[in-house]
Formats: structure tokens, sequence, C-alpha cells
């Protein structure tokens, strides 16, 4: 008995109705993925128009992300109950309203509100957009729907602190979020066309013991990665009732899932092998993704002296290699799946390492090409990892799928941004100590006729500078090991591209 051949097609075999919902997920995820890194470079300026301090305006970002983890995993379950169609149109509507609030934010208490709302709206937006894409287009034609899906992912994170600095640069801070609405509204309205089809609802049982739990351990974890450095880790009592909390939350959401007949997350979606280890790529992939793009900023600002612009056109390259891989990522899917994944691991791998050899005058060209090609390593690697993570999963529990997809995606980039601001503090400070200790009138060294005068260590202001260049140079050590562990992190998931299945065929 002979197989029918698989259906095969490119883009000239997608509809109208799938280029405008291809366009509807672009623009969605361009507008996520840009407000993840524009609260950062614009914190400097926000800091001070609040009249906050360095500890208050972290909240801006840390209960952003809460919110975004505790949201994400409802994402399955609205769906079902809202349909596609209310569901995106609803969530890029409170996304843009709550982007626009920001704007209009006259204290730090209204700003942290519209960031939690805006983490909370767009949640949804990436795990729903995936699903969108898994459903409405044929199995032949996912890894060209994916290619467009994960390039809107990663460059919209790019994209964002360009856009952004322009904005804050010609206007002042508001001006970078009163630039998402505009294209949110656009977004709403390809939403409004594309998925009118999309309406079907389900009464599905909502299980809150199990939402509440997750909710608990997320955010418990969440601020212990993020507070821990600055609260003094276990000397802090808000530290450990928060590691406790989220250990006994963690411990009932597994007991509870395990044991109840709907589950608010379905633990047999982890019996399927492909998925169980596209997961852990997922999480590894959300590690590697935004660390560099939260290091590098502060790097050639604080140790460099780089304005905002020109270090938003540097990081920008990474975006120009995640569109180069649209050239041969599809190709290089359908030919050798898991060979794809471990190549574009591999050059992440790579892009980390030479990061790490980086000294205090790293140039341009440094940047921009460690960047291009780490951008180049994660699209090469994201596209057949999403193909074969959703390959052999049943249709009716793609959305449930891409929502926990997502959800260890981004848990991964907090996890991974928190543990290298981590190494870069603790080392800096080591590195900071053993080189001072050095400083002394008995040190020979110093009284060579070779070094700048301004180090002269008889004067008190010789003495600032020259810790002032101390403190350069151990920040660039800490900067490098932060480097190592991306390297290291993305060499150690290399393997599990090896453990997965063989993508079935289409019948």
């Amino acid at each position: 008995m002979s197989a029918t051949a698989e259906p095969q097609g490119g883009l000239f075999t997608i509809s109208g109705r799938q280029w405008l919902i291809l366009l509807m997920v672009q623009l969605a995820n361009l507008l996520f993925g840009m407000t993840i890194t524009l609260a950062n470079l614009v914190l400097p300026e926000v800091r001070g128009a609040v009249s906050a301090t360095q500890d208050e305006i972290s909240w801006v970002i840390t209960l952003n992300l809460a919110a975004t983890a505790v949201a994400t995993p409802m994402t399955g379950w609205l769906a079902g109950r809202l349909g596609w169609r209310s569901l995106m149109f609803g969530t890029v509507l409170g996304f843009t309203l709550a982007s626009l609030a920001c704007g209009l934010a006259t204290s730090l208490d209204q700003l942290i509100l519209a960031r939690v709302a805006q983490g909370a709206f767009g949640a949804p937006i990436m795990p729903l957009g995936q699903a969108v894409l898994l459903g409405t287009f044929p199995k032949h034609l996912h890894s060209t729907a994916l290619v467009v899906w994960g390039v809107g992912a990663v460059f919209g994170p790019v994209l964002g602190p360009i856009l952004g600095a322009m904005a804050t640069e010609a206007w002042n801070w508001r001006a970078a979020f009163f630039m998402i609405v505009p294209p949110g509204i656009c977004t709403l309205v390809c939403i409004w066309f594309a998925l009118r089809d999309h309406t079907s609802q389900s009464s599905t049982r909502f299980d809150w013991t199990g939402f509440l739990a997750l909710s608990v351990a997320l955010i418990a974890a969440q601020l212990v990665l993020d507070r821990g450095q600055r609260m003094d880790w276990f000397d802090s009592p808000t530290i450990i009732a928060c590691c406790v909390m989220g250990a006994l939350a963690l411990w009932i959401f597994v007991a509870h899932c395990l044991t109840t007949e709907h589950p608010f997350l379905n633990p047999r979606l982890l019996l399927d092998r492909n998925f169980s280890v596209g997961l852990l790529i997922s999480l590894v992939m959300g590690m590697l993704a935004f660390t560099s793009l939260s290091l590098f900023p502060t790097l050639l600002h604080d140790l460099r002296g780089y304005p905002h612009n020109a270090i938003g056109l540097l990081i920008a390259a990474r975006g120009m290699g995640n569109w180069l891989a649209f050239l041969v990522v599809i190709q290089f899917t359908s030919v050798a799946p898991r060979l794809a994944i471990a190549t574009g691991l591999a050059l992440q791998a790579a892009s980390a390492f030479w990061m790490a050899q980086f000294d205090i005058n790293l140039t341009e060209s440094d940047i921009f090409w460690s960047h291009l090609l780490q951008g180049f390593g994660q699209s090469i690697a994201f596209t057949p990892m999403a193909v074969m993570a959703f390959s052999t999963l049943p249709s009716h529990q793609v959305t449930e799928g891409s929502a926990v997809f997502t959800l260890m995606r981004n848990f991964g980039s907090s996890l991974f941004v928190s543990l290298s601001v981590l190494v870069l503090i603790r080392t800096t400070a080591m590195s900071y100590s053993e080189m001072t200790s050095l400083v002394s009138p008995y040190n020979e060294a110093l009284a060579l006729p070779g070094l700048p005068s301004q180090w002269d260590i008889g004067s008190t202001s010789g003495l600032l500078r020259l810790s002032n260049e101390i403190l350069r140079q151990a920040s660039m050590i800490g900067y490098i090991n932060a480097f190592h562990l991306m390297a290291f992190t993305a060499a150690a998931a290399v393997p599990l591209a090896g453990l997965m299945g063989a993508r079935p065929k289409a019948p």
C-alpha cells in the first residue's frame, strides 16, 4: 500500500485570508515584543520624572513580568470561552489602552498599575497568535507561518529600543509608550476582518484551584529572582516567605493537576515526547533571547558612553540576523529539522563565546557582527523547534500547548536575566575588591613612570579617578562572566535536539 505524498506548497499557495492572518499576528507580536525592552530604555528618564528611587522604579519591570507570567496560562481557557476573534481583539485593545495609560501616568503608582495591565492583557498575544497560525495553516505550511511568527517575536524587542530612543530624544519618555497606540489600532482592524470566521466558543470549566496555585508559585518565583539581590537573599524575611509560599503553591498545583479530572493545565501534554523536549528547548531559547538585550545597553552607556540612539542601532543587528535566517530556515526545517535546531543553538553559543572575549575597548564592529550571528542562530533554531514540538500534538491541545510553550519561554527569560544580573553584580564586586587591594603606597608598580599622571595615589582626586577606572574594568569582567554563562547554557542545550522524534508525515 502506497502512502499519499505530503502536500507541497510555499508562499504562492497562501490565500488572501491567510496573508491577513499573518499580518495580524506579525503586528501583534511586534507590539508585545517592543514593550519588553522599551521600558528598560526609558527607565532612567521615568525615574527622574516621577521622583522615584532605583529600588522603587524597578517595580515597573518586576510587576509587569509577574502579571505576564500569571495571565499566560489562562490563554487556552479564555480562547475556548471567548473564541479566537473576541480574545485576540480584547487582549490587543486592552494592551493598547494600557500602553496609552503608561504614557499618561503622572505618578509611580499609576505607571505601575498601567504596566500590570499591559502585562496581563499582552500575555495571550504570542501563544494565541501561534495557535491561530497552527490552526489555520496546513501542516506543510507550518514552517513558513512560524518563520513569520518567530521573526515578529524576536524582532520586536530589537525594534523597540530604536524607535523608543528616537521618540524619547525627539519628545520625552511618554512618546515611547504613545507610539504603541497607532499600530495597535491597525492591528485591531486586521483582527476584526482576519478572524471573522473564528468566533466559536466552548463551555469549559475553569479550575480556580490550579490557577491560583500556579499564580502564587510564578509570582513568588519572579519576586525571589528579581528582588533577592536587592534584599540580600535569605537574610530577608520577605524572601524566605516568598520561597516558602512558592514551594507550597507549586506542590499544591502539581498534586492537584495529577488528581483532578479537569486540571487547569493538562499534564497529559507532557506525555508527548516532542512537546516535552520542545518545552526544555523553549526554556533555553527564552534564557538566551533577551539577556544580551538587557546587558548591552548598560554596558555601552556606562562603560563606553554611547548615546541611546547609537546603542539601539548597534543591537538592532540581531534583528538583521533574524531576517537573514528567513532565507534558509524553511528549507533547513524541511530537510533536517533536528540538525537545524542544533545548528541554531550552536551559533548562539558561538556568538556568546565571542562576546565573552570582549574587553573594555570593544568596537562597533564587534557588537554588530556578534549580535547578527546571535540573531541568525536564534531564528535558525526557533522555527524547527516550534514545528517539531507541535507536530505530534493533537489539534484540540494546540492552544493550551502554545500557552505552556510561551510560559516556559517567558519564565526562562526572566529567570536568566535575573541570574545574569546577579553574576554581573557579584563578580564585579569581587573583581573590584581584589584590584583595589593592590592600591597601596607599597606597590612599586604604581610608582612606574608610564602610568597616567591623573592616577596619583598621593591625592584624593587621583585616588578617586583610579577607583573609577578600576570599577570600569571590574564591571567589564562582570559582563564577560555573564556572557560566559550564556555561552555554556546554549552549548549545553545542543544535545536536546537529538532527543526529538521524527516529524510525522501528513496522510
